[in-house]
């Protein structure tokens, strides 16, 4: 499932400000999935302890719980394309909508931990869906010149996904009494946490009703009347009809479809260009930025920090998150890719090493020194803020761009598979990790920071101002 992939004719596609409106209501309703990517993603953190208590489970098997998620996510990631080939976008769109729905309601009533990690397991599913199919139905449906700005509508929506889940988290926490299994609404409050999920879910399988079918979907089902008209609709009326679906069609017919077999080549089975590819996404995991979303209300509670507060910082965290978003959406094209990437790598180190510094030290009283408490506060901050206007959004967008067209979206899918791997390793150690050194467990993350930096000097070319073709 891709966009098309055409320049567009000077003038042919820009949306008449009375469209204009509609297009970007269009894009919000379909980037509400990655808003519960982002939701579902991190809403986990403020149940760590809870699901720990609750079932008298050791740091390995919780870890195997709370990372369970992200096989869903790559058996959803990896089947969504095919999925909205065959029955459309919007379709694709309610069923992950569903998914969303029940694995909240599952995971708020699990009867033991074998079925909460089924249901995230579901949930994982969801989001590997969204995470495709978002993406791909905002370019699918967006005029040309604006479509660099609505397809930013899903990366910002997954970090406010991140943001509202923690400020709703503690906000139950709050109502709960600080206590995570505290009794709300007759049930525990983690429960209620997970359970919360179901409103998003809801308005946004509701929102999938009120959106057209993408363009390109309705010409590959023969249904090009109803296609010119959802064109009429984003694009204005100015534009010739007949020639933008023969154009749509052109392009889908002198597309090549890549395959896995397409990327083998060179010394080290893949070729050069795909191992690259999957350096970049395994070191945007390997540094660890997962722990600060899935983990940091457990982490900061392990150094002493109360648990309403420590639900204080997860929410002031996917603040800075959004901040680092919104900076690296305003740079990327303007200092591009490359100098963004080592910006944040050497950010990322010094955050990182300031807390394996802070973490170093003995607990006083069962907390950190107020000194090596707050270094390693604001350091987590300078981490997340240095990953977010760099990594998060640059990978993505390197992803996007690097890869020569004929083997683009096989070489994609494997990138995007070694991140939900790496993502699974971070993930499943670090409870384990933290038991046995938390200091040494950040050094580890520090050294992978370090080790992007060559990497990224040495392997990986800008590609700002290059079009696709130029790729190779």
């Amino acid at each position: 499932m891709t966009s098309t992939a055409q320049a567009p004719k000077p003038g042919a596609r820009t949306a008449h400000p009375e469209h204009l409106g509609h297009v970007i209501f269009i894009a919000a309703a379909a980037a509400m999935g990655g808003f519960l990517f982002g939701y579902d993603s991190a809403v986990i953190n403020g149940a760590v302890e809870a699901i720990r208590s609750r079932y008298d489970i050791g740091s390995a098997t919780l870890a195997q719980v709370i990372a369970i998620a992200l096989i869903g996510c790559a058996i959803g990631a990896a089947t969504a394309g095919r999925i909205a080939d065959r029955i459309g976008r919007i379709r694709c769109m309610q069923i992950s909508a569903v998914l969303f729905t029940v694995s909240a309601v599952g995971s708020a009533l699990p009867f033991a931990l074998w079925d909460l990690a089924f249901w995230r397991i579901i949930g994982g599913f969801a989001i590997g869906m969204a995470s495709v199919i978002g993406p791909a139905y905002i370019a699918e449906v967006s005029p040309a010149a604006y479509r660099g700005r609505l397809g930013s509508f899903q990366q910002a929506a997954i970090v406010i996904g991140i943001a509202i889940s923690q400020l709703v988290n503690w906000g139950i926490l709050n109502a709960a009494g600080g206590d995570q299994r505290g009794k709300l609404m007759g049930l525990e409050a983690w429960q209620v946490m997970l359970g919360v999920m179901v409103i998003p879910a809801a308005l946004y399988g509701l929102l999938s009703f009120a959106i057209p079918e993408s363009p390109r979907f309705l010409i590959s089902v023969g249904k090009e009347d109803r296609a010119r008209e959802v064109l009429k609709e984003v694009e204005g009326d100015k534009i010739d009809l007949t020639a933008r679906v023969a154009e749509i069609e052109h392009a889908m017919k002198s597309e090549h479809k890549s395959t896995f077999k397409d990327l083998l080549g060179g010394s080290f089975f893949f070729k050069p260009i795909v191992w690259v590819g999957i350096g970049l996404s395994v070191f945007q995991q390997f540094v660890g930025i997962n722990v600060a979303f899935y983990y940091s209300s457990t982490l900061w509670q392990s150094v002493g920090v109360d648990p309403s507060e420590s639900f204080f910082y997860s929410f002031t965290t996917s603040i800075i998150n959004i901040i680092g978003t919104v900076i690296a959406m305003i740079f990327v094209d303007r200092i591009g890719r490359k100098p963004l990437a080592l910006i944040g790598s050497v950010g990322m180190v010094i955050g990182l090493g300031l807390e394996a510094w802070a973490f170093s030290y003995n607990l006083v009283d069962g907390k950190l020194p107020a000194t090596q408490g707050w270094v390693a506060l604001i350091a987590a901050h300078v981490f997340v803020l240095f990953f977010a206007l760099s990594w998060g959004v640059v990978v993505w967008v390197f992803l996007g761009e690097m890869f020569p067209n004929r083997i683009r979206a096989a070489a994609l899918g494997v990138a995007a598979s070694a991140q939900w791997i790496a993502n699974w390793a971070i993930t499943a150690s670090f409870p384990s990790l933290a038991d046995w050194n938390l200091s040494a467990t950040y050094v580890i993350y520090t050294i992978f920071a370090a080790l992007s930096i060559p990497f990224v000097l040495k392997y990986v070319k800008e590609t700002k101002g290059k079009t696709l073709e130029e790729m190779g």
